[in-house]
């Protein structure tokens, strides 16, 4: 991602009874997204299909939790995370993304699908923002951009220990 990226701190939303849909292939290109997700990002599809899925990735976002992401979905298990994104103008939405695999008939992962729903604000306002915020800081403290991953992955591992539970079980008990 740019390190010029634009981001104008303005939320946008979309509806309680919306999902937000798209799936990508093996390297994270999209290869589908449904019209919320254009309506939400702001882009139109031409400008999504075979992007990187990052180009709706918001700075404020902890890369740890995209390493998680991308670790149980690799390892072919689903995962529910909370996310923010930005939108093409700089404007940023919440999402909880629930991500699976894709298979194919023979069993093979052939890409990834995601849904995503409007995260309760309470849990958003009250534990995810804030230790996203904590994470970025810890990431952003460091010269080196992977010490600065493994600091904050080892932040999450500490909270999940102090809580006795793995991620998953973190997640959904909030």
């Amino acid at each position: 991602m740019a390190k010029d990226v634009i981001v104008t701190g303005v939320e946008q939303f979309f509806g309680d009874d919306e999902i937000i849909v798209s799936k990508t292939d093996l390297k994270g290109r999209i290869t589908y997204c449904n019209d919320v997700f254009l309506r939400i990002a702001g882009y139109t599809e031409k400008e999504c299909l075979g992007e990187p899925h990052n180009i709706i990735r918001h700075p404020d976002m902890p890369r740890c939790v995209f390493d998680l992401l991308w670790g149980h979905i690799q390892d072919r298990r689903e995962i529910f995370a909370y996310v923010v994104n930005r939108c093409k103008n700089g404007d940023h939405y919440w999402v909880l993304a629930h991500v699976t695999p894709s298979v194919d008939n023979n069993g093979d992962v052939v890409g990834y699908h995601s849904n995503r729903r409007v995260p309760d604000r309470n849990i958003l306002e009250g534990v995810v923002a804030p230790l996203y915020a904590d994470l970025v800081a810890e990431e952003r403290r460091h010269a080196n951009r992977k010490d600065g991953l493994h600091s904050s992955r080892e932040m999450v591992a500490g909270i999940l220990q102090e809580r006795g539970v793995p991620y998953d079980e973190f997640i959904a008990g909030l």
